[in-house]
């Protein structure tokens, strides 16, 4: 019947009935009497025995030797949950598990076992038995158990914390109330290099430096006392007698009655943490800008050395103050982000409203100890801590940096003023230079006109001669000071032009002839000129002469040999363009480009390569005005020229040109065998220089022409009024009378009259922005003989 019980492994005593005595006085009597609750009983006990075991705060649970149970008491029914059927009648076999049953005999002794309740679950129990002989001679065991879960699972729990204590990296001392170590786990020894032999029993203040026990002791007064101590830094002396940094938590030690018996410190080694964020504190505090570190709820958390001298306030006072106080604008919009994780918009930006972040510093206001607005920039990042994600806002000083821009803007508001005063001073110089070369062109052209003139009647009258062979040469050094004079005026911007649709890419393939056999075999020449290219309204001679100046001036640079590449194409200039910041206006142009390979030039030519009579090269092999008169041109058209050149690479000269829609057209060209004789055409021929009127009269009769001759304004129009004229050949610039006016007045008495108008400096007064109108026909001087022939031809064969 025992047996039954189960096992809990083999047994040195084994118990049998025999092995008991008897224990009459001890047996209940057999009544049929029920069970109080209503549970039938074969056995009862009467009396004060009786009360006891009802009552009794364990099972008791009294079996035949066959395993019937005679007698439960009420613990019993609760503890196998019987609590409306009784267990009386049952065996014992309804309370123990199948897998714990054994047949064999158990020891006398308390025993832990597992019982089944009346649900099927399983809990353990413990079990103590005795045997006792009835008067009949029946044998009875008797039972007390006592439910085994509470006891085992605070075993379980007393080690598992034992355990956790034993397996701890953390040193967990435990001392009594007068400050005696109690325990001593292996994180400590590990910590502090006491063996638990050596320390307990002792005081704890082997292991705090002496400046410290007191704070220590009053730590500890105040956790007996009920208070709340969180985890705080200290340090702590080891058995080398090293004193290491530390972080310890201190909480109450109480005994099974809740009373408080001493204290428990957990202490953590926090020196290599202390070292690591001393380094990080240096390096912020090395930073050249104010940090500041702002926790969730608005303080600040973290800061540095240049954040003391930027705000005016301590370290101390910083800590934990509200980040408005320091930043009323506060912090820049992205560093919302941080709160919510939600995308990886940079945090050094403002959030645009398109979604877009703009990538610069936000600028914000500082509020200065002494109340003083400090201008800054800021950039926010993340630093995500066990406390929660704090905003690193970098703060920067910009106080000096808006002083300089500035200094800057003003610089460049006075360099830009400078700029505007030299640009200024130089278009009154070249407008004197204008001026100035407009009446040497005058008076020069009409001294050339002379020359040239009577040379070549010296050449007609004497041809084959050696007077003949001399007059050649003064016609040449006349036309050499006519080409100066043209220059002159083209740099000073007072040539008369004659604009007209010009495809570029055919001026420069006529150019590339010419220049193939004058620039010289060692010079190679390369010309691109892409199809397709827009006109430009230019005129071609002057257009030609640009061309030839600058691949001139490339020859130059190039004495030992070199490339020469001249190279067109469309472009659209732009607001961004360097020649739209230079402030040529934005539209379509046409570019031209010509390079070489030559010496270069420094900077300081550079500046000065454009003004007239300037060259680098010896006295007598430049006039200085070749590239002058390309700027002269060029801007005169509407058009802008740039140069690049590095000393020792080369020069680029870029041109550009508006383009225009209009399509060039094609010329006619002129028939070599025209007659250009005057057939008795009269001519008034009005000019104030005797000598160039006398020459000009003397062609025209030569030429069968009519000639009347006037000396200025008043004698051609009383010269007008007296005779028939067909032709008014008139200078432009006279004293009294203008050449226009008198033009004028002759149209207005007599509209069938034709006008030539003749002159060296005729752009002030025939021409509009430099530009000869269509019904303006003019005869540069110096002009001759065909050519004047050919100009009055003209004039008369022309349609009313």
């Amino acid at each position: 019947m025992l047996g039954r019980f189960g096992s809990m492994g083999g047994s040195a005593a084994v118990l049998t009935l025999n092995t008991f005595p008897d224990y009459p006085n001890l047996m209940p009597e057999i009544s049929g009497q029920k069970y109080r609750g209503g549970r039938e009983a074969s056995v009862e006990s009467t009396g004060i025995p009786g009360l006891l075991i009802d009552t009794a705060p364990d099972a008791i649970i009294v079996s035949r030797s066959d395993g019937t149970i005679t007698m439960a008491n009420r613990r019993a029914h609760e503890m196998f949950r019987y609590t409306t059927e009784p267990l009386v009648g049952r065996t014992l076999d309804d309370l123990i598990p199948d897998d714990v049953r054994d047949p064999h005999p158990l020891p006398l002794r308390r025993l832990p076992l597992r019982g089944t309740r009346r649900d099927g679950t399983v809990f353990p129990v413990e079990v103590s038995l005795s045997a006792v002989r009835a008067p009949d001679g029946e044998r009875y065991v008797t039972a007390v158990l006592r439910d085994d879960t509470v006891q085992r699972e605070a075993a379980r729990n007393r080690s598992l914390l034992a355990s956790i204590v034993q397996s701890s990296h953390d040193a967990i001392v435990t001392i009594d109330l007068d400050g005696r170590v109690l325990s001593w786990n292996p994180g400590a020894e590990a910590l502090y290099g006491h063996p638990p032999a050596d320390i307990i029993g002792k005081s704890i203040d082997e292991i705090i430096p002496a400046d410290r026990q007191a704070d220590e002791k009053q730590v500890r007064l105040l956790v007996r006392l009920g208070g709340r101590v969180d985890r705080y830094r200290s340090v702590r002396r080891t058995a080398r007698g090293e004193i290491i940094a530390v972080s310890t938590l201190v909480s109450p030690l109480l005994d099974e009655h809740g009373t408080i018996v001493g204290t428990t410190s957990t202490t953590r080694d926090i020196s290599d943490r202390e070292r690591a964020e001393a380094q990080v504190q240096a390096i912020l505090d090395a930073a050249p800008d104010a940090v500041l570190g702002v926790a969730a709820s608005g303080e600040m958390v973290l800061v540095n050395a240049e954040a003391e001298r930027l705000f005016g306030h301590t370290r101390y006072d910083l800590l934990h103050m509200p980040l408005n106080r320091l930043l009323p604008d506060g912090l820049p919009a992205a560093s919302a982000v941080l709160w919510t994780g939600e995308d990886t918009t940079p945090l050094d930006s403002e959030r645009a409203a398109d979604g877009q972040a703009d990538q610069r510093w936000a600028a914000r206001r500082a509020i200065g100890r002494d109340g003083t607005e400090i201008p800054v920039d800021i950039a926010c990042s993340a630093l995500h801590t066990d406390s929660g994600v704090v905003t690193v806002a970098v703060v920067r000083d910009i106080t000096d940096r808006l002083a300089t821009e500035e200094e800057r803007r003003r610089l460049r508001e006075e360099a830009e003023k400078q700029r505007l005063e030299a640009r200024i001073q130089q278009t009154q110089r070249l407008e004197s230079l204008g001026q100035l070369a407009g009446g040497i062109a005058h008076d020069f052209n009409n001294l050339l006109a002379v020359i040239l003139n009577y040379a070549s009647f010296i050449i007609e009258d004497s041809a084959g001669t050696p007077p003949a062979s001399d007059a050649e040469q003064i016609a040449r050094a006349a036309r050499r000071g006519s080409d100066l004079t043209h220059q002159l005026l083209a740099f000073a911007r007072r040539e008369v032009i004659r604009p007209r649709p010009l495809n570029l890419n055919d001026v420069v393939t006529e150019v590339h002839q010419m220049l193939r056999r004058s620039l010289g075999e060692h010079i190679t020449l390369t010309v691109r000129t892409p199809a397709g290219l827009p006109s430009v309204m230019m005129d071609p001679g002057q257009m030609e002469q640009v061309l030839v100046n600058l691949a001139v001036n490339g020859r130059d640079a190039m004495p030992t040999g070199g490339r020469l590449t001249i190279d067109t194409a469309a472009v659209e200039v732009d607001i961004e363009h360097v020649a739209a910041q230079a402030g040529l206006p934005p539209g379509r142009y046409v570019r031209l480009r010509v390079s070489d390979t030559g010496t270069g030039m420094p900077r300081e030519v550079i500046d000065k390569v454009f003004e007239p009579f300037f060259t680098t090269k010896p006295s007598g092999q430049g006039t200085g005005l070749g590239l002058a008169t390309v700027y002269g041109i060029i801007t005169q058209a509407g058009g802008t020229v740039q140069i690049y050149s590095e000393e020792g690479i080369g020069t680029t000269f870029t041109i550009l040109l508006p383009a225009t829609d209009v399509e060039p057209h094609e010329q006619v060209p002129e028939d070599p065998g025209l007659d250009l004789t005057g057939h008795g055409a009269s001519v008034l021929v009005v000019e104030d220089e005797d000598a160039l009127r006398d020459v000009t009269c003397r062609i025209l009769r030569r030429a069968g022409y009519t000639v009347l001759a006037a000396g200025g304004g008043d004698e051609a129009l009383r010269l007008a009024a007296e005779n028939s004229v067909d032709v008014l050949l008139t200078d432009v610039i006279m004293p009294n009378m203008l050449g226009k006016d008198l033009a004028d007045a002759v149209r207005e008495r007599w509209p069938g009259t034709r006008v030539l108008f003749m002159s060296g400096y005729a752009q002030p007064v025939l021409t509009t922005h430099g530009t000869l109108s269509a019904e303006v026909h003019l005869l540069e001087k110096p002009f001759t003989g065909a050519e004047l022939m050919r100009a009055l031809h003209e004039e008369l064969q022309a349609k009313p």
